[in-house]
């Protein structure tokens, strides 16, 4: 799994994306699952849309921010501190 600001750059910042393997989504359902009490036991095959998992991407909107390690990612991008500027500069610095 691998968490980062976005490429691109909205009006607000750039957001942050979360790219999964299949494996890792498959996981995640898992979890859900047993979290509703529901317990799978045996092969099982999981599909999004009638198709077998590959890889999925998770955007989180420049209003909204991800903790990854203890690291909280702003979705308006890293900023310089004491600036208010927003920059993905500051995350290299």
């Amino acid at each position: 799994m691998k968490a980062d600001y976005g490429k691109g750059q909205l009006e607000y910042g750039p957001g942050v994306e979360i790219k999964l393997t299949g494996v890792e989504v498959v996981r995640a359902i898992e979890a859900y699952l047993v979290a509703h009490s529901i317990y799978i036991d045996g092969p099982r095959t999981f599909t999004v849309n009638d198709k077998l998992i590959n890889k999925a991407r998770v955007y989180v909107d420049p209003t909204g921010f991800v903790v990854r390690d203890g690291e909280k990612l702003s979705g308006r991008g890293a900023t310089i501190k004491g600036t208010g500027r927003e920059t993905r500069q500051a995350q290299k610095e």
